[in-house]
């Protein structure tokens, strides 16, 4: 049970407390080493960066390296600032206001724009639907690969096995759990060394030298896009901060804003989050990096088309061997199994806020009967799909381009709350956050345009 205001005074623990202190509340002792520090503020900015790098983004990242060698690589410099500051904005919209991203929507805009925003979040829960069969069908070809049996039954096992965890209130311990095991995907990083990389090449795709205006091209750098600056980040990044924040002894069952806090507190808090941030997208990046130089250095060398779970493993060959099916299984299913309950909690999030309903993990189904309910049939309805798709990983590269199609509406919705004075006060967006995030906000635009024309003409 959490403690509330009056038990955390009984313990020496007053409302304005330094949470960003070396000690903990009421520890009495040495301090925490920095490295004990560090991973200490790690929390919704690392997971949103291992749920990115799901099996939409591994199967995104190997078809580019695949098919274009190292042609794609200056995505990885391009997009880590973009994927920082977006991130960055949503997470201090949460810690300034104490408010979920829907929350804040509602809190912002008039009936008209927040039923047409209602209409896209829910238009948002329909991809990540998508983006949940992509996921589901990777972890049942992740079991096929360990030879445990056919896809579709461990799709449709996973499904029901996460909504029942989900409802049970353990997701903090499948988060945990997942979140390390996504550090197999590490091993592509090993690749780098075993693999007979042309250095130079990759210096040259870093550079765009081989930027192509092809039609094709384009449409998976959208896919690219899409798979690295996704919604249901935005969404995610500020949920789950709320429910971070809403463990805190301070304001008993709410998030406290940092208006609230000293100021030591909340430069603090605020420093906390970045580096929480942006550690996930490095991370993040990395394995985006790892996974197309890899792929580029023993399929791409080959010109060969990735179709499915088990030709993206061959580029673990290098390293793993016999073992390569092994450990790309286990990265498909660690890393699917962490996503489904990001992307179906983050729409369900988005929406019970915006309507003013109870919503968390952290909540009871009683408590919170329609965050569950859209959760549940989130998973359901991706379930479903997953069982009767017959190509997964072209799937996987799909739910990535809608998901660069959907991303630039939200970017504008979220600049427009976080310049907000009157919402943000002093925490608004200073020159840098302005720059990046409507940068970012255009660049995403541009690309679900393109996007939209690929998907109807080019594709």
């Amino acid at each position: 049970m959490k403690p509330n205001r009056q038990e955390s005074a009984t313990q020496g623990v007053s409302p304005q407390l330094d949470k960003g202190s070396d000690r903990e509340p009421g520890f009495v002792g040495k301090k925490r080493s920095p490295v004990a520090r560090f991973f200490g503020v790690l929390g919704p900015g690392l997971v949103s960066g291992a749920a990115d790098d799901d099996p939409s983004g591994i199967a995104t990242y190997a078809q580019a390296g695949a098919t274009y060698s190292n042609g794609m690589l200056w995505t990885v410099p391009f997009v880590l600032p973009l994927m920082m500051a977006a991130q960055e904005i949503c997470d201090r919209m949460a810690v300034a206001t104490g408010f979920s991203l829907g929350k804040l929507i509602r809190l912002k805009f008039r009936r008209g724009v927040v039923i047409t925003i209602a209409v896209l979040i829910v238009a948002l829960i329909s991809a990540n639907c998508l983006n949940l069969a992509a996921d589901l069908n990777a972890i049942g070809q992740g079991m096929q690969l360990l030879h445990a049996g056919p896809a579709p039954l461990w799709s449709a096992i996973a499904g029901i096995a996460i909504v029942v965890a989900l409802t049970a209130g353990s997701f903090q311990m499948i988060g945990r759990i997942f979140k390390w095991l996504c550090m197999i995907l590490l091993v592509y990083v090993a690749v780098l060394f075993f693999a007979h990389v042309n250095w130079a090449s990759v210096g040259q795709g870093l550079l765009a030298f081989h930027f192509q205006f092809k039609p094709a091209y384009l449409g998976l750098v959208v896919g690219i896009l899409g798979t690295s600056i996704s919604p249901y980040m935005f969404f995610w990044q500020s949920a789950q901060r709320i429910e971070e924040l809403r463990a805190e002894p301070l304001e008993g069952d709410k998030a406290p804003p940092l208006k609230d806090r000293s100021v030591v507190e909340a430069k603090r808090r605020l420093k906390n989050g970045r580096v929480d941030v942006f550690t996930g997208m490095a991370f993040s990046v990395l394995i985006m990096f790892a996974i197309m130089v890899s792929t580029a250095a023993t399929l791409g060398v080959h010109g060969k088309t990735v179709t499915s779970a088990a030709e993206a493993a061959q580029a673990l060959q290098p390293v793993a061997g016999s073992y390569a099916s092994i450990l790309f299984a286990a990265g498909f299913i660690g890393s699917g199994v962490l996503a489904v309950p990001v992307l179906a909690a983050s729409g369900a999030a988005g929406l019970s806020g915006l309507l003013n309903k109870d919503w968390g993990l952290d909540r009871s189904v009683r408590k919170a009967p329609f965050f569950y309910g859209l959760l549940g049939v989130g998973i359901i309805l991706g379930t479903v799909l997953a069982i009767f798709d017959t190509n997964p990983i072209g799937l996987l590269v799909l739910s990535a381009i809608v998901n660069g199609i959907a991303a630039g509406p939200f970017l504008i919705v979220i600049m427009l709350i976080s310049r907000d004075k009157k919402l943000m006060g002093k925490y608004r967006n200073g020159h840098l956050a302005a720059t990046l995030g409507w940068a970012t906000t255009g660049i995403m635009c541009v690309a679900g345009a393109y996007g939209i024309w690929y998907t109807i003409f080019g594709g």
